[in-house]
């Protein structure tokens, strides 16, 4: 409440300080006040205070000289437009909440930190070493590939790499965190010759993609 009222404060200096200029053409001195004298009677109803009645260019009934019918309407038309002012200020509020709360649910909540030390496995060939995140129950890969390319040798091929091979999963939202299972799945693949063995030079081949192995384990 306070920080609501601080606010209205702030903005009536503001459009007093316009008033007091002289500055203003007629038009828009006329929308300046209606603005003005609506915030007071917004205002006054988020405080709980008495409606002040005002006629088309908001100035102030006088009841000694405004008759009683005259007075009620007014004051019906003042307390409607209070009213959906209030409805107005509330829809834009739950609105705000709907967008806050499908920003949060589209933000990653938790994010899976992959430090790879070495590959233990006897390829023979260049290789692909792919980390991914997997849901098993619905059969599909939640998760971009961190790919790293591994050398014959038995070291990346980016050898600036060496020991920094490191990752983070961050695509992972509230919806992920409901999941049941949730699997972290190592695919190798080997990029060479057609076949190992293949000591033929007439039917020698290179650069050819072939799955090698693959290994999972529970990440959730």
């Amino acid at each position: 409440m306070f920080r609501s009222v601080r606010h209205m404060i702030y903005d009536l200096i503001e459009w007093r300080s316009q008033i007091l200029s002289g500055t203003l053409p007629q038009d828009e001195l006329k929308e300046l006040k209606k603005k003005v004298t609506a915030k007071i009677d917004y205002g006054n109803r988020i405080l709980d205070l008495d409606l002040v009645v005002r006629d088309e260019d908001g100035n102030i009934l006088d009841p000694e000289q405004t008759s009683t019918i005259s007075l009620f309407r007014a004051h019906e038309i003042a307390s409607k437009q209070v009213e959906e002012r209030l409805q107005e200020e509330k829809s834009q509020k739950q609105n705000i909440d709907i967008n806050r709360q499908a920003k949060f649910a589209a933000t990653p909540s938790f994010a899976l930190f992959v430090n790879l030390k070495n590959v233990v496995c006897k390829i023979g060939e260049d290789a692909e070493v792919l980390m991914s995140l997997y849901d098993p129950l619905e059969s599909k890969f939640i998760s971009e590939n961190y790919l790293v390319r591994w050398s014959s040798c038995g070291l990346p091929k980016d050898i600036d790499r060496l020991h920094n091979l490191r990752a983070v999963f961050t695509d992972l939202g509230s919806k992920d965190l409901k999941r049941e299972k949730i699997s972290f799945v190592c695919q190798i693949v080997r990029v060479g010759r057609m076949e190992l063995r293949d000591n033929n030079t007439r039917k020698l081949t290179s650069g050819l993609r072939r799955p090698f192995g693959v290994a999972g384990t529970s990440a959730k």
